[in-house]
């Protein structure tokens, strides 16, 4: 729950422009198709127009180009982007939700004499901090965290509950990393003997994760073989994801969930890769390359804001072009057979 706030407050905030009462007060967020009197929501998806003829919400922000074609009931905010002005109210609210950070070492946490943890830090029940670890200022460290020897884990960052970072790697400032992810686990690199058994090669590089990235529950990113796998600035991982000895994702790139990347290769910037895709080892990925939900990428990338589908993954608008031509290959085949029979 949030304060009570009027609908001139929220526009004042969001620079919006108000249709209806600026007086009517609001004391929660919903979705648009659920909000009662008390609620603020949003409409940012054309899809759900119809919804905004019905609610019952309190306020609705708007585009501020929105045509409205029908009776409203609500308060309206016109804003540039609706969808980036309820994010910042979300913010807003979540402040009132969450517990302030807390401080202090909690009594079963095991932590090395060689470890320093600053006095604005907080280390929580069962934290196991190996020798030389650093902890940055303001650090929260949730239960049950496991940091290996020589880790860093830099300023402001936010481990939750089982996160286990791996000797030597390396976190940055205002991270976020989610219960049960990994950081650093070895890479899967095993060489063939003769006999067909498999040897395993050393990984003993580390993972360097930079500034602002989040990291969802459950995700693993292996150490590199040599060198570092590499996760850039402001980048953000979803749940269940796989990223391979010696991979580098650059800055501000989003991966969905059940993504894998294969070891050594390079995914550029501004990235959006969907749920479930695969890309192979040994690749380069462009800049502000697309790839939709389960594609399949078997080779590099090279022009630059590229939009992939399908596996293997091809230019997106010629593979919704190949999909419609499928879809036709029955009555394409019964008016060859006609044409056929009509030669005879």
């Amino acid at each position: 729950m949030m304060l009570e706030f009027t609908a001139q407050q929220i526009a004042e905030w969001t620079k919006g422009t108000i249709e209806g009462d600026q007086n009517v007060t609001v004391s929660k967020l919903a979705k648009i198709e659920e909000a009662e009197a008390d609620a603020l929501a949003f409409l940012a998806n054309k899809k759900y127009e119809s919804y905004l003829y019905k609610t019952n919400a309190g306020i609705v922000l708007v585009s501020k180009d929105l045509n409205i074609k029908a009776t409203v009931n609500s308060t309206i905010i016109r804003v540039d982007d609706p969808y980036r002005s309820f994010t910042l109210l979300l913010q807003e609210v979540e402040k009132w939700m969450r517990p302030q950070a807390r401080k202090g070492v909690h009594p079963t946490a095991i932590i090395d004499d060689s470890v320093e943890i600053p006095e604005t830090a907080y280390v929580g029940p069962y934290v196991i901090i190996e020798q030389n670890a650093k902890i940055g200022d303001h650090v929260q460290l949730l239960g049950h965290n496991y940091i290996g020897e020589n880790a860093k884990i830099g300023k402001n960052t936010k481990l939750y509950a089982q996160v286990t970072v791996y000797d030597a790697c390396e976190i940055g400032n205002n991270c976020i990393i989610h219960s049960g992810t990994v950081i650093g686990s070895d890479g899967f690199g095993f060489a063939p003997n003769k006999d067909g058994s498999f040897i395993k090669v050393p990984q003993i590089g580390n993972v360097q994760i930079g500034d602002h990235v989040e990291i969802g529950a459950n995700t693993s990113i292996d150490r590199a073989t040599m060198g570092a796998t590499k996760i850039g600035n402001h980048t953000k991982l979803d749940n269940l994801i796989q990223i391979a000895h010696n991979v580098e994702v650059g800055e501000s790139t989003v991966i969905a969930a059940q993504t894998g990347v294969s070891g050594s290769t390079k995914i550029g910037k501004y990235c959006m890769i969907g749920g479930q895709v695969g890309i192979v080892g040994h690749i380069n990925v462009a800049n502000g390359t697309k790839i939709n939900a389960q594609s399949g990428v078997s080779k590099s990338v090279k022009k630059e804001n590229t939009a992939l589908n399908g596996t293997p993954a091809d230019d997106y608008r010629a593979t919704l072009k190949s999909q419609v031509l499928f879809r036709r290959l029955p009555e394409l085949l019964e008016r060859i057979e006609s044409l056929e029979k009509k030669k005879e």
